[in-house]
């Protein structure tokens, strides 16, 4: 299920927020910045101990790494850090995609049965806010429909009409304004 809103992704009860963070992930401007004020300074305790891939490095554009939510309502916070747009053509795309692929991931694999994005990379890092909203739309639809025929799979191969399967994901677009909320509206409907 995909759902949009419109408001603060630091407020939304859900099992994961996705934090559009920076590769060292010890806050920022924009989302980043947000997120870590309102978990308060345990969260940035924690990515202090996310390994560095190398240095200055804890999650490289595309990845995703998952901490506790602390103070926000969220049990957690996975942090990706999307690409910063040039022109299209130096794997900002595909860069993107992961970001969706790979959040969505890790919060499955966490157990997380709802999830909440803010719009990656569009801010200071300048991706067209269409063209990101294309991607994430494209990345969700596409995971979720895979989640729905691996849970199939598993019934036909159990022999049983109906068996216990993955448990249902609820995804969230979470939109700081309504023009990024209109865009996400007119793509799902």
């Amino acid at each position: 299920m995909i759902k949009i809103v419109q408001g603060d992704i630091t407020t939304l009860a859900v099992d994961a927020i996705v934090n559009a963070a920076n590769q060292v992930m010890l806050g920022g401007g924009g989302v980043d910045g947000a997120i870590h004020r309102a978990a308060g300074p345990e969260l940035y305790e924690a990515c202090l101990k996310v390994p560095e891939v190398r240095p200055g490095v804890r999650c490289p554009t595309g990845e995703a790494r998952i901490t506790p939510g602390f103070r926000l309502p969220a049990k957690f916070v996975i942090h990706t850090v999307g690409p910063v747009y040039r022109d299209g053509q130096h794997g900002e795309p595909e860069k993107l995609a992961a970001c969706y692929r790979n959040s969505l991931a890790l919060a499955t694999e966490n157990g997380c049965t709802s999830i909440a994005f803010p719009c990656i990379s569009t801010g200071i890092y300048g991706y067209p806010k269409e063209a990101a909203a294309q991607i994430a739309v494209r990345e969700v639809e596409n995971f979720l429909t895979q989640r729905f025929r691996e849970a199939e799979v598993a019934e036909v191969e159990s022999g049983r009409a109906r068996s216990p399967s993955a448990p249902p994901l609820e995804v969230i677009f979470c939109c700081f304004s309504s023009h990024g909320a209109t865009i996400y509206e007119k793509l799902l409907s």
